[in-house]
């Protein structure tokens, strides 16, 4: 009689997720689009990765969205996102919440229009006592801008500055720290993002442009993971 094999164990499953997503403007001009077009079709890969997300059990979800050297680009690219991330906002919302995701948005807003700050805060306001996924989107972020604020805060409050202290006021306060990065679009850096908190994330780099990056390339990446040995700077269990 033949014996069953055993169940093989349950995969480590990374908490926090982080993704630089990357490739949108690309995309379009590989189909002699203007780049606006790419944004429009990276905006539905980040609703099929929030539903992977949600599906394997991952806590929290961080996404780049709009880095503080962005503002750099041609203006009127610049107002199509604006526009973009406020019109996404309004479809998405009903949405998110009615799945449960807890939305936050990370990094300085001061230059973003009102009507976009207003969309952001009653997003947040909206969510904050829902349980499922706790999405982040990074927007006007920068991970040297945030150990900076971090770190006047601290001294503004007049309490030393320590790294307990910076990491009570980093934007991504009450989050576990990111397991896995992803970067889509084929660029090996962290373009300044999240660089505290990466100190020891896992960094996966994949050439699909984010437009293309679904849910399959997403379970690819969490494989990928699983097969990693964290060793938060000990030795190797063999050695």
């Amino acid at each position: 009689m033949t014996r069953e094999a055993p169940p093989l164990p349950p995969q480590p499953l990374p908490r926090h997720v982080a993704i630089i997503m990357d490739g949108n403007g690309r995309w379009a001009q590989s189909r002699g689009q203007p780049r606006a077009f790419g944004h429009r079709a990276g905006v539905k890969m980040v609703r099929r990765v929030l539903r992977a997300a949600h599906k394997s059990g991952v806590e929290a979800l961080t996404l780049f969205a709009f880095s503080q050297e962005n503002w750099k680009r041609p203006e009127l690219e610049v107002k199509l996102l604006l526009q973009l991330f406020v019109r996404t906002l309004g479809r998405e919302l009903d949405a998110m919440h009615r799945n449960g995701v807890s939305i936050r948005f990370i990094g300085d807003r001061s230059g973003f229009p009102e009507l976009l700050r207003a969309e952001m805060q009653r997003a947040e306001r909206r969510t904050a006592a829902n349980t499922g996924v706790k999405l982040s989107i990074a927007v006007g972020y920068g991970g040297q801008w945030d150990i900076v604020q971090a770190a006047q805060a601290l001294a503004e409050a007049g309490q030393p500055i320590t790294a307990e202290g910076i990491e009570a006021r980093l934007q991504t306060a009450g989050l576990p720290e990111p397991d896995l990065m992803i970067r889509t679009g084929g660029e090996q850096r962290i373009s300044n993002f999240l660089l505290w908190q990466l100190a020891y994330t896992e960094l996966y780099f994949s050439d699909v442009l984010w437009p293309d990056f679904g849910e399959a390339e997403f379970r690819e990446a969490l494989d990928w993971y699983a097969g990693r040995e964290r060793r938060f700077g000990r030795l190797p269990e063999s050695a």
